[in-house]
């Protein structure tokens, strides 16, 4: 035999009733400009690199979650780096590779 399970009623107010306040805080994001911008970080534990910024080019090394890398330059979705643990220069993909952002409030 199964018994009914009494869960509490919890009130829940609908989404169309948020308050004003609300709506006029996320229109004063500003974008820190005291601050520097956040360092790259590897996003998976590892990502290739190669010799030109398109997946379909020669993988010249592996640029580990662990590893310190400098970024050079950009191009579209690509950052040229160089991996300091190993030396090796190359492309690898923003998908993977790509600064964390951060939100300020006035």
């Amino acid at each position: 035999m199964l018994g009914a399970i009494t869960l509490p009623m919890l009130s829940t107010t609908p989404a169309s009733a948020a308050p004003a306040a609300a709506a006029s805080t996320a229109t004063s994001i500003t974008t820190c400009p005291d601050l520097p911008p956040l360092p790259y970080k590897v996003h998976a534990s590892a990502v290739t690199i190669r010799s030109k910024a398109t997946t379909k080019s020669t993988a010249v090394g592996v640029l580990y979650k662990s590893h310190k890398f400098t970024v050079h330059k950009k191009s579209g979705n690509w950052l040229y780096i160089t991996d300091k643990s190993t030396g090796v220069k190359g492309w690898v993909s923003g998908t993977y590779v790509y600064r964390d952002t951060r939100m300020c409030l006035d």
